[in-house]
């Protein structure tokens, strides 16, 4: 066995195509197959040609409700000179679907027969010979082909194999995979936690993954970080599944060990891959299974999965490797890469105008919510350093264009009603979505400016004035058409833990070297409002604790917090309710929307304004706390 302590940071930095080149050609499962009854087949993957067993229809049937007759009898109908039939002699009731009476062949639907009585009918044309009859096999002919093999099934395929005759079909078992969470500090997911434990979710979504792209999963429980334990978990899962993921311990930590497992047990295969996350991934192969080695943090797990399983179990099932449907966009922010490596950057979309506006999310590999908000991913190739802003870049889209065209760009500073607006606007209208980029306020003025955005939420107070907005918009959008509509008031305040342990109570109170602060970015309306703060108290910022350390959000600074890792920090009330922090306020602000002209007029607009001016949405907005609706839809400024 290799020395634990003997760490190798990573085998390999090879390109991501490479590794799965590697992976794929020497991983192998034979096909196995199943016979499953034909209804329940649906999204299943045929194991050989299948060929009708029957005709559809079997026999020659009437294709309407009516009456069969023999079409020689029936040439001398005409409207002027009405044809009388006699029941058993010259025709016979069907209904749809009946088999053709022997010597009969032709039907005439029952709107085209005038019954004189029970006994008699009338017809006032001829009838056409296999008129209104369905001949045999006129659906399927019995031999014919109806689906091959590998095809996957589709709801309508399972009716044409019913017709066909198959009330059950052969098809691909569906492979087994075992997932193997690690790590000592986590837990299975509960409704609270305590300090030192992780929820384990990734598994949950490794499942769902998996079973979408035709997998049979199975997650196995929570392994400790104990080598000899997770090598008897490792051999029993090989001998069960065809195929094992391990999640956590694919990094160079003393904790780490699937590295060593990997060599000990079976070969390492690939072990660190040139992209941006997802680097520590590993794959190998131990008792003839392949085994894939995620890293612990979400995003890159889910990446990872994505790169090795789904083309392994394509290539299982004989499809093509999977891929997402491209669109061109424009680089809302610049977006930095190293170069060398493969950078998959998630990213929001939203049309504006003409222009479909990219704008990266979090970068951070454990951030879920970035892949929760992501509407496409943004792949920058490793001989590119990134893009910059205004440049065209190519995304994968992860919902439906349409969906993206239909959706609010809100870009600017971060305020919880916006989270409500875009949950109110939805239900309003099902088609409509609401996408937020938290740049500042500034940002928003800026995305105004090049017409990268529909809405710019701000809150920039003006010392020279006393107002709040206005003044911004004219120095920086003096040619713009804009309006100004506010949303809210709110209650800026420090954020500080329970009891306020620090006794922070006022701005001077940052200056302490017992107290450590949080703040946000820059451009944002509340760090402009704290340099405010320290300017009329003659403070040099340089002096406070934590001054560069940046969240781009309220509840981001709420969380620093709540979780200790920052004493204070300046929010809104309601992010202190959310982290149940005790919140000393400082002033009270105005956050406006600034509309773009174009989109304020168009139906979108009137949209996003009307729900705005409900008072179902204001009721919830002040419900939070710290809110108030007293000039919600209210416009202040607009040129």
């Amino acid at each position: 066995m290799a020395n634990r302590h003997q760490r190798t940071i990573y085998l390999e930095d090879i390109p991501l195509a490479e590794a799965q080149q590697r992976f794929l050609s020497q991983v192998t499962l034979p096909r196995q197959v199943e016979t499953i009854p034909t209804s329940q087949a649906s999204g299943r993957v045929t194991a050989e040609p299948l060929f009708a067993k029957i005709s559809s229809p079997a026999y020659p049937s009437s294709a309407m409700d009516g009456i069969a007759v023999i079409a020689a009898k029936t040439v001398s109908a005409h409207e002027t000179h009405p044809l009388q039939l006699q029941e058993g002699k010259d025709y016979v009731v069907v209904d749809t679907g009946d088999p053709l009476p022997e010597g009969y062949d032709a039907v005439i639907m029952i709107e085209d027969v005038h019954f004189l009585d029970d006994q008699t009918a009338e017809i006032l044309a001829p009838a056409r010979p296999w008129q209104h009859v369905r001949p045999i096999g006129e659906d399927i002919v019995a031999h014919e082909l109806i689906v091959p093999d590998y095809h996957v099934l589709r709801p309508v395929d399972l009716g044409a194999l019913l017709a066909g005759g198959f009330v059950e079909v052969p098809v691909l078992r569906q492979p087994a995979f075992g997932i193997i969470p690690t790590g000592t500090e986590l837990v299975d997911p509960k409704a609270t936690v305590e300090r030192g434990e992780i929820i384990e979710y990734n598994s949950a979504v490794f499942s769902a993954y998996l079973r979408q792209w035709g997998a049979f999963p199975t997650r196995l429980p929570i392994v400790p970080d104990d080598y000899d334990q997770l090598k008897q978990v490792l051999l029993d899962a090989v001998a069960r599944f065809d195929c094992v993921v391990i999640n956590a311990g694919s990094s160079a930590g003393r904790e780490d060990f699937t590295e060593d497992l990997l060599r000990e047990c079976g070969q390492l295969l690939v072990h660190g891959v040139a992209t941006r996350p997802g680097k520590p991934v590993m794959v190998g192969i131990v008792a003839g299974k392949p085994v894939i080695g995620l890293p612990g943090y979400p995003v890159s797990a889910y990446l990872a999965l994505e790169w090795f399983a789904q083309p392994f179990l394509a290539a299982y099932y004989g499809q093509p490797r999977p891929t997402r449907p491209k669109v061109t966009a424009t680089a809302g922010r610049r977006i930095v890469s190293p170069m060398g490596t493969q950078d998959f950057v998630r990213v929001t979309l939203g049309k504006v105008g003409e222009k479909l506006i990219a704008n990266p999310l979090s970068r951070e590999a454990g951030v879920t919510m970035s892949m929760v908000r992501a509407d496409g991913l943004l792949v920058i190739p490793p001989e590119r350093q990134g893009y910059e802003q205004g440049e065209s870049v190519e995304i994968e889209l992860y919902h439906p264009l349409q969906e993206v065209e239909h959706t609010v760009v809100v870009t600017g500073s971060h305020d919880m009603t916006i989270d409500l607006l875009a949950s109110a606007i939805h239900n309003v209208d099902p088609h409509l979505h609401l996408s937020s980029a938290n740049v500042g306020s500034m940002g928003g003025i800026l995305a105004l400016r090049k017409g990268e955005t529909h809405l710019a939420g701000m809150h920039l107070f003006d010392p020279a004035t006393g107002q709040y907005n206005t003044p911004y918009l004219q120095r920086y959008l003096p040619e713009t058409p804009v309006v100004l509509v506010n949303l809210v008031y709110r209650t800026q305040g420090f954020l500080v833990p329970k009891g306020n342990p620090k006794g922070i109570h006022s701005v001077r109170d940052l200056l302490r070297p017992d107290v450590t602060y949080i703040n946000r970015q820059r451009g944002a309306g509340t760090r402009i409002l704290l340099d405010y703060l320290l300017m009329q108290e003659g403070i040099d910022e340089t002096q406070i604790r934590g001054y560069d350390r940046e969240e781009t959000t309220h509840l981001g600074v709420a969380a620093a917090v709540a979780g200790s890792s920052a004493d204070c920090g300046l929010g809104v009330y309601a992010a202190a309710q959310a982290m149940d922090l005790d919140f000393l306020p400082v002033t009270e602000e105005r956050y406006d929307l600034c509309f773009a002209r174009s989109f304020y007029d168009s139906p979108m607009g009137k949209t996003v304004r009307d729900v705005i001016g409900q008072p179902a949405f204001q009721q919830r907005v002040e419900a939070m706390g710290g809110y108030s609706c007293r000039d919600t839809g209210k416009i202040f400024w607009q040129q």
